[in-house]
């Protein structure tokens, strides 16, 4: 059993930002690939930023040169730096992890960006 928990989310002002964190627990050898995802209303779930387990990274054109995707791991944890956070940046983050050949997602954390 692997579980996912994300954390960091809130409300915030256009301009501002947020950082999330995402730790994955449980039995596990190692982590290959963690990424972030998210869902705003009336959305389908998208692809954010992604961190392989070589920390290689990729993002979304909508959010580069605004987000930073890293890893911590020694602690199985990867991050989220949401800076200049615009109103349509608001949705669910779901945290993503490829481990030992299967698929994980955590449950979500809410960002709502006002304007």
């Amino acid at each position: 059993q692997v579980q996912l928990v994300e954390s960091g989310g809130g409300l915030v002002q256009a301009g501002g930002s947020l950082r999330l964190s995402c730790e994955a627990s449980g039995r596990m050898f190692s982590i290959d690939n963690m990424s972030w995802y998210r869902q705003g209303p009336g959305k389908q779930r998208e692809f954010v930023a992604e961190a392989t387990s070589g920390n290689s990274i990729s993002y979304a054109d909508s959010v580069k040169g605004r987000f930073t995707i890293s890893r911590d791991f020694a602690k199985n944890t990867v991050y989220l730096q949401m800076n200049s956070l615009k109103p349509e940046d608001t949705g669910v983050y779901y945290c993503y992890a490829h481990i030992e050949y299967f698929d994980y997602w955590g449950k979500g954390t809410l960002v709502t960006v006002s304007s």
